[in-house]
């Protein structure tokens, strides 16, 4: 039952019903509106901020995650990317919400990067294709 509950609430936003930093009803109003325990609405709420589309505020409720502005970051072609979840102390650092998963950069006489995937678009380094020509 909670996936179902997820999937409505998921179609809700993804559909712009639910705006972002809007809050989500609270978990009693849920149990009473789709007649679920509160097992399965936290159930359902977990399933999503593990999707990284809400956020919860303890003492204050779910909301609807806002969208982050992307930043492009340029890598060269021969760079390692990778993408995995963030440990804890990185989530904390990164100020990432639950969910949000890392891009790994190891690229050839630079440092490695760590970058929140939600918020980066990642491009190839021009300049380095056309020295490789």
């Amino acid at each position: 039952m909670h996936r179902q509950l997820a999937d409505i609430i998921r179609a809700d936003i993804t559909a712009g019903r639910l705006k972002p930093g809007q809050a989500l009803p609270s978990e009693t109003r849920l149990m009473q509106q789709y007649e679920l325990g509160r097992v399965a609405v936290r159930q359902a709420l977990g399933v999503l901020r593990s999707e990284g589309l809400i956020v919860t505020v303890k003492r204050e409720g779910s909301y609807v995650r806002p969208q982050v502005p992307a930043e492009r970051v340029a890598v060269q072609r021969s760079a390692e990317i990778t993408a995995r979840m963030p440990s804890p102390e990185e989530r904390k650092e990164l100020d990432i919400p639950e969910g949000v998963p890392v891009f790994v950069i190891n690229q050839p006489r630079k440092r490695n990067r760590i970058l929140p995937a939600d918020r980066t678009i990642l491009i190839w380094d021009d300049d380095e294709s056309s020295r490789a020509r």
